[in-house]
């Protein structure tokens, strides 16, 4: 299984980023998606979470309102559309794949590298 993650970058707080997560390496149809994020000298944090065949969705409270996780079950993507951003919101951002749909980071069994996303202030 291979995770790609993109799309962070610098924003001001308010704006907008999406993030794109591409898969590949097996059929994901069974599998729970999901976004995590980790702060400098914090420890890795859930954000939202897919069941890519029946679309349930997960999200932390801190980001409810603000995120949406989808899939593009042709394109094997993964996306997160991050509106009002704040600057606490500022992580490195890692998409994961599991067989559970679970707002636990460590209960996802793949991961990709990670997208940094800095909002200033």
């Amino acid at each position: 299984v291979q995770l790609q993650a993109s799309g962070g970058g610098l924003v001001q707080a308010g704006g907008s980023l999406r993030l794109s997560c591409a898969a590949s390496g097996r059929t994901f149809s069974r599998y729970a998606m999901a976004w995590c994020r980790q702060a400098p000298g914090k420890g890795r944090e859930f954000v939202a979470a897919i069941a890519w065949s029946r679309g349930d969705t997960r999200y932390a409270d801190s980001v409810k309102g603000r995120f949406t996780i989808s899939t593009d079950n042709a394109k094997n993507q993964m996306y997160l559309q991050m509106n009002s951003l704040k600057p606490e919101d500022t992580a490195d951002y890692y998409c994961a794949a599991g067989r559970i749909l679970t707002s636990v980071p460590t209960h996802y069994d793949y991961w990709g590298q990670g997208t940094l996303v800095t909002v200033s202030s």
